[in-house]
């Protein structure tokens, strides 16, 4: 296989009998989870809705951060609508004591991510987390804003494509998570005001790429998230993500059936369409979630941001330095399920 981009080539993907004997692996671990977390004590619960959101999160390991009697008011705030929210609709109550709960199991038992390089995150102040993206579905996006998050407490703010906010619940969530449209007005005015700002700069292309093409990065848009960083000073930390690329091996995205449904791609998998719901549940694979050394933002130029070849430079550095960590944390990690 030839180079890429100055780094070494990843791996080569195997042959497909190496790749079943990996998912075989990965559903007997599905098979064994289910056979030590049984649902048979739900129906004991009778009437009692809490009781079986309680079970059920119970059973998936969620250790809730407020009692039964906190969690009806919290319900009664939501219905009333007595909460409030940020001018881009980020609800921190709901994101803290509802979404991060659910997300931890995942993070933590299913995918047992392992995070590297913490003391790099910045505390206070504007920063721009810079990773790749894979997976079929942005989980990678949702799994570091819960590591950030439990580990220096603070939201990083995700840029989320504009398909995002076309769809109802998509949208209302999202929104409610601290997401907001990637484009630069939004950007800037997050940076502005002291937030850590997430960006996947490979878009659709690296959330839609097949599994022969894993970790290979695609191109990192036009360079718009450098040129705010710039404008705004703002340090940028590159994100390398292993982990995302297996939960959903694509064999391919059905470009022309994704056409007629005006979508990206449509992902098909060993598992998915073929076993309906079941097959949308994410494999176990291993995670490693590495936080490199950030660019300076006192480093940077506001007057750089209108100079097309120096924030090609930057955002083509940014990319290497994501790139040549995915190689290492890739062959530190191994059998991506066992």
């Amino acid at each position: 296989m030839a180079e890429r981009d100055g780094t070494r080539p990843v791996d080569e993907p195997g042959d497909l009998g190496e790749l079943v004997v990996d998912l075989v692996r990965a559903g007997q671990r599905l098979a064994e989870h289910v056979a030590d977390h049984p649902p048979a004590e739900l129906a004991r619960l009778g009437d009692d809705p809490l009781g079986v959101v309680a079970a059920i999160a119970t059973q998936l390991g969620v250790q809730w951060e407020r009692s039964r009697e906190d969690l009806l008011a919290f319900a009664r705030t939501r219905m009333s609508g007595d909460y409030s929210v940020d001018t881009f609709g980020f609800d921190p109550e709901f994101t803290e004591q509802f979404f991060l709960p659910m997300l931890r199991p995942l993070v933590e038992k299913w995918f047992r991510v392992e995070v590297r390089g913490l003391d790099r995150l910045p505390r206070d102040g504007s920063a721009l987390l810079v990773a790749n993206h894979a997976g079929a579905l942005p989980l990678d996006a949702l799994v570091l804003h819960s590591v950030v998050h439990d580990a220096i407490g603070r939201h990083p703010r995700v840029l989320a494509a504009d398909l995002v906010f076309s769809t109802p619940f998509s949208h209302d969530f999202a929104r409610r998570i601290g997401a907001t449209v990637a484009c630069q007005p939004d950007a800037t005015r997050l940076l502005e005001t002291g937030e850590l700002v997430s960006v996947f700069p490979e878009g659709f292309k690296g959330l839609g790429k097949p599994y022969a093409d894993r970790y290979r990065l695609r191109r990192f848009g036009r360079g718009g998230f450098v040129a705010t960083a710039m404008r705004t000073r703002s340090p940028i930390v590159p994100v390398s993500i292993v982990g995302s690329e297996e939960i959903y091996p694509m064999i391919t995205g059905a470009p022309a059936l994704a056409r007629a449904f005006g979508l990206p791609y449509l992902p098909v998998t060993p598992f998915f369409p073929w076993l309906g719901v079941l097959g949308m549940i994410p494999l176990p694979s291993k995670w490693i979630i590495e936080f490199g050394e950030p660019l300076p933002g006192d480093a940077f130029d506001p007057a750089d941001a209108d100079d097309p070849s120096t924030v090609f430079e930057t955002t083509d550095r940014v990319r290497e330095l994501v790139q040549s960590r995915l190689h290492v944390l890739l062959a530190e990690r191994g059998n991506p399920f066992t």
